[in-house]
């Protein structure tokens, strides 16, 4: 048996011969500025009670939210990642953040409560 490509769009089985089946594009859209961005932070409890600081809404690359995660781990000094277009700070630092974004142009609301 062969590997199958898991990225086919819709299709199970054709009898047509020249039929082509369609992948899905890993296509990133172009990063907007900071000031069309809309951002919102949220604040999470992980397992064991853990707070966690989630923004979301970012577009564009993943290197450029990888330079904007970097840069947020830096100003508030704790750790974090950047998993499936969302920012993750560990710990409540909402506040910090929303000043650091601002001060880099972009639009940012609390979310969540």
């Amino acid at each position: 048996m062969t590997k199958k490509s898991k990225n086919r769009v819709n299709v199970v089985y054709s009898t047509n011969p020249s039929f082509k089946f369609e992948e899905n594009a890993n296509y990133e859209h172009e990063t907007l500025d900071p000031n069309q961005q809309n951002l919102k932070i949220f604040l999470d409890r992980m397992g064991g009670g853990k707070l966690l600081s989630r923004v979301t809404g970012f577009i564009g690359k993943d290197s450029d939210l990888e330079k904007l995660t970097k840069m947020l781990k830096q100003k508030c000094g704790v750790g974090g990642n950047c998993k499936e277009g969302e920012v993750l700070i560990q710990g409540d630092n909402r506040d910090k953040i929303i000043q650091l974004l601002s001060k880099e142009g972009y639009k940012i609301k609390k979310a969540g409560g």
